[in-house]
């Protein structure tokens, strides 16, 4: 729809809507009433969610210590945010630079002395860029996950290639050999698990994949081969993306997105979903397909008429670096530092291929109490001696939402003494009992005595 259409239905001039978009007029619960009745909206979609996303990394970026002389309050924060948005975005621009010339000056000084060690194999780049994977995610989130484009295409593939859920493999293989383009499995490659011959126009899988991975790798190259069109006007008409490597990485994101839906088909998938309680194990013997794609496919229910539990999900390796987040339960995650260690996604590497159970309840927010189940997966190729990577994965959802859950049976979600109190991250929470806080709360005042030792050096036990 053009901006001049939109204007017209929504009975202002197009100038004044072109001032909305750029986030320099309001949009008043007048225009936001209307815009309701005018397409068949619930006000409920209208969620701030991107404007307590934003509060929390404004939070964040000022629990930074170089601030702390300053006496800045929450409330102070979250009301720059509300009240000016666009300033707001910009200081989180401006301290993002800081950050990475911060990180580039460490980094300088540890080239420098290798250098003088006489290990240093190359210069650095200090032009301190974003990285690619932060504005991926970032623009995962603004989509909210759900791409319904590429839901279509992953339902016109079904059809084409007359798909059938046990012999999804062999189907995309003929109906791939109809485009004339060949599929090989292979037992010579070594670290690469797949690769697209464009002058034999011929596709090679590692043979020594796991079923699920070697569907979902085949799926995920026919999106880049016979839908590259798409991935790519999706990712170059987003301002999110500002690089070339970023674009680049949002289209192979999206490609994954597109195997998860063939893989995966949403009616069929949603149905069982929610017929089977969200059992994400059963889910992916059904699917036949891998737990930690199960969760992922999750949380890309939205579907208009068709949703599924909000959930968020985040993937973390044993030294807790987070490489996959996403948020539709309204939980907010760290983008400046570390996560808190009290979520059980980190706990699962402490009982390996076990599903861990939490409720838990954070300082502050709508929603602050959330369920979460969270087990380990294995990464890697089969055979005897093959390197692999144990990582863990998280799924949560608001606790309103965890009877919908067979993970919730016996559990009881209104016992809030027996829900685990977590953050975000210590510099934003002020709880001063936690014995597993590294750093002072930015709502804390520090303050060390030398006669007196807490659960943490960090707080003060008899204050």
């Amino acid at each position: 729809m053009t901006q001049a259409e939109l204007a017209r239905r929504m009975g202002i001039s197009a100038s004044y809507l072109n001032l909305i978009e750029h986030n320099q007029r309001p949009l008043t619960a007048t225009l936001l009433i209307k815009l309701a009745q005018e397409f068949s909206l619930e006000l409920s979609e209208f969620a701030a969610d991107e404007d307590q996303r934003l509060a929390a990394h404004m939070l964040e970026a000022f629990a930074d210590p170089v601030f702390e002389e300053h006496g800045l309050n929450s409330a102070e924060v979250r009301e720059l945010a509300n009240s000016s948005p666009a300033i707001a975005r910009a200081v989180l621009t401006l301290y993002e630079q800081f950050q990475r010339a911060r990180e580039s000056l460490v980094e300088l000084a540890e080239v420098s002395y290798a250098t003088q060690e006489g290990h240093a194999e190359g210069a650095m780049n200090l032009r301190g860029e974003v990285l690619p994977s932060e504005e991926v995610n970032e623009y995962i989130q603004h989509h909210m996950n759900y791409f319904g484009e590429l839901e279509q295409r992953a339902e016109q593939l079904w059809v084409a290639a007359k798909l059938k859920r046990g012999a999804r493999f062999a189907g995309m293989a003929e109906w791939l050999e109809r485009q004339g383009i060949g599929v090989l499995l292979s037992i010579d490659e070594q670290r690469i698990v797949r690769r697209y011959d464009r002058d034999l126009r011929r596709i090679n899988l590692s043979e020594a994949l796991p079923p699920s991975s070697r569907n979902f790798q085949l799926a995920t190259q026919i999106a880049l081969i016979c839908h590259h069109d798409l991935l790519e006007q999706l990712s170059e008409d987003d301002p999110i993306l500002t690089s070339t490597n970023s674009r680049t990485l949002a289209r192979l994101v999206l490609a994954n997105y597109f195997a998860g839906a063939v893989l995966m088909p949403y009616a069929s998938f949603h149905q069982t979903a929610v017929t089977q309680r969200y059992d994400i194990e059963l889910l992916a013997n059904r699917f036949g397909t891998s737990f930690e794609q199960v969760c992922h496919r999750l949380t890309t229910l939205r579907r208009a008429g068709a949703e599924g539990v909000p959930f968020h999900m985040l993937r973390v390796d044993i030294a807790g670096n987070i490489s996959k987040r996403f948020s539709g339960s309204g939980i907010q995650f760290a983008r400046f530092s570390g996560a808190c260690p009290r979520w059980n996604v980190f706990r699962a590497f402490q009982t390996p291929g076990l599903i861990r159970v939490q409720t838990s309840i954070m300082p502050a927010g709508d929603p602050n109490k959330f369920f979460c189940v969270a087990r380990t997966v294995a990464h890697g190729r089969g055979g005897y001696g093959a390197p692999r990577a144990t990582l863990a994965v998280g799924l949560g959802c608001p606790i309103d939402r965890a009877p919908e859950l067979v993970y919730a049976d016996g559990v009881d979600l209104q016992d809030e003494e027996g829900m685990l109190a977590v953050g975000v991250t210590c510099r934003l929470c002020e709880r001063r009992d936690c014995e597993q806080r590294v750093l002072p709360s930015l709502r804390q005042p520090l303050q060390l005595r030398e006669d007196v030792r807490g659960v943490s050096m960090y707080t003060d036990p008899e204050g």
